[in-house]
């Protein structure tokens, strides 16, 4: 891939690549900090023949992130969520689905690493069950059962609140 065509689909998937990091760090400033890694190494790495540019993206955004946790040693978790305030609007109904959307990425980021990633690259992402299998190298099967499992405690989460 030309170097004008990687910078143009890195800029077209940057934000899904932020999102995905941040899954993957649960803290804004270490997902910033992961998404400027991963910007560079894509930019001075030829992709792999064959591949999926949009999986190695991914893929090389996880490989960063497990990097990064070998250098640390120890993972920290911070288990604050930030979300950007809902802005006052006289109309419920606005309200309302801005609350449920920050309800819904305080669940997100409460689940378990392992299903919080297949969230972020299945549904938030678009990237099919096959690709998040590349991204993640894990079996095609593993990652269907686990966006099932995931959207079970979505659901139960809130089921139960209502």
């Amino acid at each position: 891939m030309e170097t004008k065509a990687l910078k143009s689909m890195i800029l077209e998937n940057l934000k899904d690549l932020r999102r995905f990091a941040y899954s993957l760090t649960t803290n804004i400033s270490d997902a910033d900090d992961l998404t400027q890694i991963v910007v560079e190494k894509l930019l001075t790495r030829q992709i792999p023949n064959n591949v999926n540019p949009l999986s190695w993206m991914f893929r090389v955004c996880k490989n960063a992130w497990i990097d990064e946790l070998r250098s640390r040693k120890v993972r920290t978790v911070d288990d604050t969520i930030e979300v950007s305030e809902i802005a006052s609007t006289n109309d419920a109904y606005e309200e309302s689905k801005e609350t449920q959307q920050v309800q819904l990425k305080a669940a997100i980021m409460e689940l378990p690493d392992v299903y919080r990633e297949i969230i972020t690259l299945v549904i938030i992402s678009g990237l099919s069950y096959a690709e998040t299998s590349d991204v993640l190298d894990i079996p095609i099967g593993t990652v269907m059962s686990r966006a099932s499992r995931a959207r079970e405690k979505l659901a139960a989460k809130f089921n139960k609140e209502q």
